[in-house]
């Protein structure tokens, strides 16, 4: 009975880190909804037809 007590014990301290570990604090230490991440830059572009075109053209888009 005491080793099944331990073993609960255990289970739910190892649970606990994890349940909290997908959410973001903020600089006061509070729970925040985490930012969403931005996509890597690929180095490529876009524009409105499709076509790859350097990233400095106008109305190019991140590809």
């Amino acid at each position: 009975m005491l080793r099944i007590a331990f073993a609960l014990a255990a289970v739910a301290m190892v649970a606990t880190p994890s349940m909290a570990a997908n959410r973001c604090r903020d600089a006061k230490g509070h729970f925040i909804a985490c930012p969403k991440p931005k996509p890597a830059a690929t180095g490529k572009c876009r524009n409105a037809k499709g076509h790859f075109v350097k990233c400095g053209t106008p109305g190019a888009k991140p590809a």
